[in-house]
């Protein structure tokens, strides 16, 4: 398989085990853990918890990735798209409110395999949103639900942090895509999301003006009642030897600063965080636990 799956377009040469591009992934998926997850956002983890499937390797080079044993660093199991299916019914079987795929781009073919037949439960899209218009075409009518970040609405953090300084008009195509897919969200009479978009912006250190242009273009693009917003201040300093900074966690200012713009905005809609006390709390096991 030739793959020009995500917006870098690399033409790599994918194999069901291995592949030569950016993310190194084969076609056949790889998987670090598939259980149920507590800690996303209330309308997705409910009170039975969302049936996440955590997928290897990434198309991004974030240096302050927090899962970077499973994005660049080979934990997991390779596992074929039947199996994968299993995978979903086991979770459901065990209560899940949605099936919660994260980081699964580079593996949307096989995906779109394994979801031919619809679910008893929404598809939940958990993804960097360095997606492809075409790539997400493919998966129209599958995917009940697009959880996609917004990092960056400027080219030069995207490039510095990520090595993607397309990212920004990737992601606003992408974002723009889901929509369509979706149309507005909607929450079931438990407040739980069965259709829509809900996008999620990390905060950053020291790139206050990054998360300004970010939401300046979410309540510019969508009116209130179109898509949910998540502003996160979960930031934990875990970045790569060879890249330190950030190195430090968000300030209290930084915080308030954010949540204030946020809140003086159009965006009417969605959720924010009060800064965490432990940050290892959002770090999972990669034990192969439901693989």
């Amino acid at each position: 398989m030739i793959c020009n799956l995500c917006p870098r377009g690399c033409n790599a040469a994918r194999s069901a085990g291995a592949g030569d591009g950016l993310c190194r992934a084969g076609t056949d998926p790889k998987i670090a853990r598939a259980a149920l997850h507590m800690w996303e956002e209330p309308c997705i983890s409910g009170e039975n918890g969302s049936g996440t499937v955590f997928f290897c390797g990434c198309a991004l080079r974030c240096v302050y990735c927090q899962n970077r044993e499973i994005s660049v660093g080979g934990v997991g199991k390779t596992v074929t798209p039947s199996r994968l299916r299993e995978i979903y019914l086991e979770l459901i079987a065990q209560g899940a409110h949605n099936i919660n795929l994260v980081t699964p781009t580079h593996f949307a073919a096989a995906i779109a395999d394994s979801l031919a037949e619809p679910l008893a439960a929404p598809v939940v899209w958990n993804s960097s949103g360095y997606e492809s218009v075409g790539t997400l075409k493919t998966l129209e009518g599958k995917v009940q639900i697009y959880m996609p970040d917004m990092k960056y609405a400027l080219t030069e953090p995207a490039a510095r942090y990520s090595a993607a300084p397309d990212y920004p008009d990737a992601a606003k195509a992408a974002l723009r895509e889901m929509f369509r897919q979706t149309g507005r969200y909607v929450l079931g009479g438990d407040g739980l999301l069965r259709r829509g978009v809900l996008i999620r912006h990390l905060v950053l250190p020291g790139e206050l003006e990054n998360t300004f242009r970010v939401i300046d273009w979410v309540a510019e693009t969508f009116a209130p009642g179109d898509v949910l917003f998540s502003l996160m201040s979960q930031y934990t300093p875990v970045c790569a030897p060879e890249r330190p900074e950030p190195n430090r966690q968000l300030t209290r200012a930084e915080h308030d600063a954010a949540v204030g713009y946020l809140m003086d905005s159009r965006i009417e809609d969605g959720f924010y965080q009060d800064p965490p006390g432990d940050e290892q709390a959002y770090i999972p096991l990669w034990d192969l636990t439901g693989v």
